[in-house]
């Protein structure tokens, strides 16, 4: 016998128990299916923090991180939980940079986003532990925010489950049958689950749920790593004395003020291997971490030596758009892919998703995330990363 519900999420990282919430506050019958443990740090929702911020390559993001602050913010009123940290943030573009700055300038600008344009001397005025190359253009955005990344994760749990939602952890889903307007049946280790639809959020996994429908998502898995640096004075690093920054280059990286501890976290964005998610290390890698120091001991010799590193995965589509649409041949499965920039926009994936499962569309446009596209269909796609 199998048991009913009305959805089944598979994945319970942030976008997963996003979508979960959002469907069991709907008044839903919701189960959610975790591979793992809550909160493991297998995937890409655990550790401490995440990027919250306007600046994107485009002014279709640019309009979905509007959306964004609105639904984190909802987030925080529904659940009493405050999530957001305001500390401003910095693009930092040295001169001839491998990301082009009038894409990030242009596309807040037409969006209408608040923002400035530093030179070195305006930017070592305001922040002085800042230590950039002649020449280097610097894009500010004084609401660029810090969100919690597994406590965020955990708050959209427990709120799912205050609203009825089933959360099953060592729950794979070994097998999917689409019965048209019949629904799904999941297949899990513990038995069948029917539900009248289902939702993909499974990561680095996807393609083991989606490969049961006849669909494989050309996706790389990369193997990344992040970095806790200790200052001598900490205090010259906290919110309001340092902002976000992100380096805009080939190797990019980015890192943070102080936030929960007297450390600064940073990280290379994209500069890990390939690696097989069920058969990768979590032990640190002292060349991606001594490249990373050199890094600070250039840009920002304040935030110190190294203290820790932790692994984490990237799940990458070839263009690095994210996925956010209905199965092909399969309305009732959808799929929510992040392509390792979706925790930022974690409730507002939750709420698409909902809308997609239940009503079969959602007033936000997410055409360009659709599984026809090239970056999708195309074996001769050439994938970039770098945005």
């Amino acid at each position: 016998m199998s048991e009913r519900f009305d959805v089944a999420v598979a994945g319970l990282g942030a976008l997963g128990s996003a979508t979960a919430r959002e469907l069991a506050r709907r008044g839903l019958r919701v189960v959610g299916l975790e591979r793992f443990a809550l909160g493991h740090d297998r995937g890409a929702s655990h550790d401490t923090s995440r990027i919250l911020r306007h600046s994107y390559h485009t002014p279709a993001y640019v309009r979905l991180t509007q959306q964004a602050y609105d639904d984190w913010a909802r987030l925080e009123r529904d659940t009493g939980e405050q999530l957001v940290t305001v500390v401003g943030g910095v693009d930092l573009f040295p001169p001839d940079p491998a990301i082009p700055p009038a894409d990030y300038v242009d596309s807040l600008r037409e969006v209408g986003i608040e923002h400035e344009l530093l030179d070195v001397e305006e930017t070592r005025a305001r922040w002085p532990r800042l230590h950039l190359p002649d020449g280097t253009l610097v894009l500010f955005q004084a609401d660029a925010a810090i969100v919690p990344a597994g406590r965020g994760t955990r708050v959209m749990q427990d709120d799912a489950r205050a609203h009825g939602a089933d959360l099953r952890e060592h729950s794979p889903v070994t097998g999917v049958r689409d019965l048209g307007s019949g629904g799904v049946v999941v297949t899990t280790p513990q038995g069948e689950v029917h539900a009248g639809a289902l939702v993909v959020c499974a990561d680095a996994w996807a393609n083991d749920v989606l490969g049961h429908l006849g669909l494989n998502v050309p996706l790389e898995t990369t193997l990344e790593q992040v970095t806790y640096f200790r200052p001598e004075r900490p205090d010259e690093l906290a919110p309001g004395r340092l902002p976000l920054w992100i380096w805009m280059d080939d190797p990019s990286y980015y890192g943070f003020p102080c936030y929960g501890e007297d450390t600064v976290k940073a990280a290379q964005d994209c500069g890990g291997p390939v690696v097989d998610p069920e058969a990768r290390t979590h032990e640190p890698d002292a060349a991606m971490e001594e490249r990373l120091a050199a890094h600070l001991r250039r840009m920002l010799p304040a935030a110190g030596e190294p203290v820790r590193s932790l692994r984490c995965q990237y799940t990458l589509t070839p263009d690095r758009d994210f996925v956010l649409a209905p199965v092909p041949d399969h309305p009732t499965v959808v799929a929510g892919l992040g392509a390792a920039h979706g925790f930022k926009f974690a409730p507002t994936f939750g709420r698409l998703l909902a809308d997609l499962a239940t009503e079969g569309t959602t007033g936000t446009d997410v055409a360009a995330f659709r599984f026809d596209r090239p970056a999708l269909t195309d074996p001769d796609y050439a994938a970039h990363w770098l945005v």
